[in-house]
């Protein structure tokens, strides 16, 4: 796939841990579960978003920007680690920030990764309500800063875009080489599709090798068919991006929103659930918004017999752990 034609900048930690779940196979009674740590990739708490930053920021670099906008809802992880990543090279960051979620009080509006952006530097130029087009918001502080003589870049929400897609692509490529390594055979990978850039990048990394291995996206916001229209149009410009021929036949493309709830960043109980159980079998951290929902989703599908005892699952966790403190309340609440 070529990927080092691509310009690219050394921000994480990679490769990320390829490491076996046993208490919570042996809870579930198969199959056997493993996880992919990209909460470990290390810029200012980890998450999925710094392998699509590595080369945002790399185009970013090479087009002589000076500062970096971005968006996302109030606590969002992308919004964090592109301001981290900003600071880490020098450039000004700017982000706007939507409000998704207004029922969860103060930790959610100040703790967090709120605080961590502030902590990090960067500039919290203005809070939009619930269904703003944020992507219209971007372009207008971007015309503003040109007009102060600024050079502005804009990575879209999520870094979901052909470029912010290779990160997983690349992603795909190191998880089939650690596959590889540890004589593994994968017969599913499950993660959360939100912004629909991991999603897309895995597939246009797993098809072009024809690894044969299905993804699993489960929902965080969006209903299915729009889900997977909006991750078969991204890989399919990431595909064209990289120079692959043939079309994506759109049955790749899997979509689960039955765990989705009440809404982005609005936990279900068994989202609670999941976090709880992973934490306390496996000493690992979930998130409320993303990682929560996918394991809550992976373990009813594991405990209806969707997948055979015998198949062997990797979890992407994309990271958000720094979301937890902005659920404070509800955590206390439900603690059990």
């Amino acid at each position: 796939m070529h990927l080092a034609r691509f310009p690219r900048l050394s921000l994480g930690y990679f490769p990320t841990p390829l490491e076996i779940l046993p208490r919570l196979t042996e809870y579930l009674g198969g199959p056997t579960l493993y996880i992919k740590r990209d909460d470990c990739t290390g810029l200012a708490t980890g998450g999925n978003k710094t392998r699509k930053l590595e080369f945002l920021l790399a185009d970013a670099v090479e087009k002589g920007a000076d500062v970096i906008l971005t968006q996302g809802a109030t606590q969002s992880n992308h919004v964090r680690q592109t301001i981290a990543a900003a600071s880490k090279l020098g450039l000004e960051s700017q982000a706007l920030l939507e409000k998704r979620v207004t029922r969860f009080g103060e930790d959610y509006q100040r703790s967090g990764n709120v605080l961590l952006d502030n902590l990090l530097g960067g500039a919290i130029v203005g809070y939009f309500p619930n269904g703003t087009d944020m992507q219209a918001e971007l372009e207008k502080l971007a015309e503003k800063l040109r007009s102060q003589g600024k050079k502005p870049y804009i990575i879209p929400g999520g870094g979901s875009d052909a470029i912010g897609a290779l990160g997983y692509v690349a992603c795909a490529e190191e998880l089939l080489f650690q596959s590889s390594q540890q004589r593994l055979r994968i017969d599913h990978i499950v993660h959360a599709t939100g912004s629909t850039g991991t999603q897309a990048g895995l597939l246009a990394g797993l098809t072009a090798t024809h690894s044969g291995i299905p993804v699993l996206g489960i929902c965080v916001r969006a209903p299915k068919d729009k889900q997977q229209a909006n991750v078969y149009a991204l890989a399919e410009r990431t595909r064209e991006l990289l120079g692959i021929k043939g079309d994506l036949s759109k049955d790749v493309v899997v979509a689960n929103s039955d765990y989705v709830g009440e809404g982005y960043g609005l936990p279900a109980k068994g989202t609670l659930e999941a976090i709880r159980l992973v934490a306390r079998l496996e000493g690992i951290l979930l998130d409320p918004v993303y990682t929560g929902k996918a394991m809550a989703g992976l373990i009813d599908l594991v405990q209806r017999g969707h997948f055979s005892k015998n198949d062997t699952i990797v979890f992407i966790h994309t990271g958000g752990s720094a979301g937890l403190f902005g659920y404070r309340e509800i955590l206390e609440q439900t603690h059990g």
